[in-house]
């Protein structure tokens, strides 16, 4: 597409012509589903993912100035989603998923590059579990590290089910906010 196909493209699609939006579309996203299948694989999230791409196409849309082809537009905020995807992807990871120590070791280096910010994650960890109350961090420990069920949880607490996971739900609400202010 050239130049003046492109800016008159998005010319249309500013006026709310919805061919012109399909065209863009379906221009576009073999491109965009082929980029992202090759940074993620699975296939859910790559339809998902490609699909927040061209909602914010047509959010950023406006902003478009044309310093660079629509092409390379739609390819860089291609590009931020996966890495919001693996960022959130991190995230979780960090939060539910093992003992500190494992959660480090089992980070990708894409996450991690260097030692030094994997022994930083680690002590963040290590002192966010040492905040919590007791009851919470047995709770996750079981939970997330053990993977346990509720049910056994609850019979090792001598608790309900209902009322292990409220104390599941607070533990985790307490972890991310003490996570988050020593952040």
């Amino acid at each position: 597409m050239t130049k003046k196909q492109e800016h008159a493209l998005i010319q249309q699609i500013m006026a709310k012509d919805e061919r012109s939006l399909h065209k863009l579309y379906h221009s576009y996203h073999d491109m965009v589903h082929d980029f992202i299948a090759k940074r993620i694989s699975q296939t859910p999230i790559v339809e998902e993912v490609t699909q927040d791409v061209f909602i914010s196409v047509l959010e950023r849309l406006r902003d478009f100035r044309f310093q660079c082809s629509i092409k390379t537009f739609i390819y860089t905020i291609a590009r931020n989603k996966v890495v919001d995807y693996y960022r959130k992807k991190k995230i979780k990871n960090i939060l539910f998923s093992r003992l500190p120590s494992f959660v480090v070791e089992s980070l990708s280096p894409v996450f991690m590059e260097d030692e030094i910010e994997k022994k930083e994650l680690q002590q963040k960890l290590i002192n966010t579990f040492a905040k919590l109350p007791h009851d919470y961090e047995l709770v996750l420990r079981l939970k997330y590290i053990e993977e346990q069920s509720v049910k056994d949880i609850a019979a090792k607490l001598t608790k309900t089910c209902k009322s292990t996971e409220s104390l599941i739900y607070r533990a985790r609400q307490a972890f991310i906010q003490v996570f988050s202010v020593s952040s």
